[in-house]
């Protein structure tokens, strides 16, 4: 059939599957590569040698070496789940005291010293960052925290209507909500504001908000400035943030740790599971490294070039944002213009995805029949959380439809010849999630070595900061050349040296947002005036 590659006969189905899986044991997760389109050339020759080199690469990179050539970085995620495999002892001894800190803190908690200002124990966790500070702690709550989970609130962008809308929704008052700040330069525009607006919330509430408050930073930053007193009262806790820990990677430290711990997640087991999968994508040959695998699968079905989008569906509700964590993590990774040489190479790996069986009624329609621009990532997890589950008709249960409809959709795409890979897990639980998060990061690093990119820089997103920071620049600008002589957008942008288009979209929206800023003339840009109340002196 046109467009569609031969399709296994069961038996060699068979055989792929006992051939080309990887096994990790404890906790139980297999790798299932049967449809995966996998061949014994990707592990032979320059194809394996490649694959060795980037083992190399990782096992230089968890000993300590640069990793961000542009900043004079380590990266050391590796180490937040093995401190000893640290380079230095003093990062060994930061880890293991973060440890302890938290433990101090969760003791203080449950015992009772830690109280919200109206004496009542706290009840509610309101979260403030963005990105991995955000996606991480999400994930966690959603698939581990249980019923828990309703008792966080997490503020992850500028939206003043989501904010406004967030803090109105919280079950609790003010005074019971512990808030957790989250950034390691303490500059981040959108954890500032999200800070800002719930330090006026408290204030409104006549509540100090630092009487309710833990900051995980970097140590000087300009919050542990503000968290150890600078600006009033020292807040609860201060955790510390590591220079050479990501925003993406950061989930196995005290941005992870402290959201576990406060949801009653056990912290310990998740980094255990991370721990044991690190152990198993070290091993060498590479063709029995479940990252090594998986990795080489994403370089076959993308041509090493980010040719077909990594479409995630995992058939458990509990991982619905595993896709999204996973966007952030390849996404921000591999989304790259230049490789370590120079040379322009425009590189990436597109992520997207729900989960099953929902997108069985969406876009898996498209998967089956329309382009072979993708493949897939099953997560398929054997246990339920009810075993005794009532029956929905003789003999089944609603998990046995569930897995049934993966196993369906599998098939499905198998007959079109649409490759996929699966992740299968016992179950999951703190151990599994671990061990998952710690796969996906050594994948994406042995994947970068394969098409010779940094994995751990991300010029782009500080080009899209500085230009944001260039229109708040031009803001103030235009806000002090108003005036009560109406002018246009164009007539404003020439005489402050900025681009009439940038001029008209700043305008627009300030004389919606601005009582002194007044719009008139015609609804056309060109033709629309701007100009601003007169002042009155008191």
């Amino acid at each position: 059939m046109t467009g569609e590659r031969a399709r296994p006969h069961e038996d060699d189905l068979w055989t792929r599957y006992t051939s080309w899986r990887a096994q990790l044991e404890d906790p139980a997760i297999e790798l299932d590569l049967a449809d995966a389109d996998m061949r014994e050339d990707d592990f032979t020759g320059d194809a394996g040698a490649a694959i060795d080199a980037a083992l190399d690469a990782m096992d230089r990179l968890e000993a300590g070496a640069v990793a961000n050539p542009d900043e004079g970085r380590r990266v050391g995620h590796y180490w937040l789940r093995a401190p000893a495999r640290a380079p230095e002892p003093a990062q060994d001894y930061a880890i293991e005291r973060s440890w302890a800190q938290l433990d101090e803190f969760a003791a203080r908690l449950d015992g009772g010293a830690l109280k919200g200002s109206d004496g009542c124990p706290f009840e509610h966790v309101i979260w403030i960052g963005i990105g991995g500070s955000a996606l991480g702690p999400q994930l966690l709550a959603d698939a581990l925290a249980g019923d828990a989970a309703r008792g966080l609130t997490v503020l992850d962008n500028t939206d003043p209507d989501g904010i406004q809308r967030a803090l109105a929704q919280l079950p609790c008052p003010l005074a019971r909500a512990l808030v957790v700040v989250v950034s390691k330069s303490g500059s981040t525009v959108e954890t500032r504001n999200g800070m800002r607006e719930v330090m006026h919330a408290y204030a409104r509430a006549g509540l100090e908000l630092a009487a309710h408050a833990v900051a995980i930073t970097g140590e000087g930053s300009t919050l542990d400035q503000l968290a150890a007193g600078g600006e009033g009262p020292p807040w609860l806790a201060r955790f510390p943030l590591w220079s050479w820990v990501g925003g993406r990677t950061s989930v196995c430290s005290t941005v992870g740790l402290v959201l576990m711990s406060l949801l009653g997640i056990d912290w310990r087991a998740f980094l255990a599971g991370a721990a044991a999968m690190d152990d198993a994508t070290r091993a060498r040959p590479a063709r029995r490294n479940p990252a090594a695998l998986l990795a080489r699968m994403w370089h076959r079905q993308a041509g090493g070039r980010g040719e077909k989008v990594m479409v995630v569906l995992p058939y458990r509700d509990r991982l619905v944002l595993l896709s999204r964590y996973l966007q952030q993590l390849i996404m921000e990774s591999l989304g790259k213009r230049l490789d370590r040489a120079g040379q322009e190479v425009w590189q990436g790996l597109t992520v997207l995805g729900n989960k099953g069986s929902t997108d069985q009624h969406a876009y898996v329609q498209q998967l089956r029949d329309g382009l072979d621009s993708f493949f897939a990532i099953f997560v398929r997890v054997l246990e339920d959380r009810e075993p005794d589950a009532p029956f929905v008709e003789p003999g089944v249960r609603s998990g046995d439809c569930l897995d049934g409809f993966y196993l369906g959709t599998r098939a499905a795409l198998r007959e079109r010849g649409r490759a996929s890979a699966t992740l299968v897990l016992t179950r999951l639980d703190a151990r599994a999630l671990g061990a998952i998060v710690a796969l996906f990061e050594r994948a994406v690093g042995l994947y970068a070595e394969l098409i010779n990119i940094n994995a751990y820089h991300q010029p782009g997103v500080e080009a899209g900061k500085q230009a944001a920071r260039a229109v708040l620049e031009a803001q103030a600008r235009l806000l002090a050349a108003l005036s009560p002589a109406p002018r246009t957008a164009a007539e404003l942008a020439a005489a402050e040296g900025l681009a009439p288009f940038t001029a008209w979209q700043i305008l627009r929206r300030l004389a919606l947002t601005r009582a002194d800023v007044q719009r008139g003339g015609g609804g056309d840009p060109s033709s629309t005036t701007f100009s601003r109340r007169a002042r009155v002196e008191p």
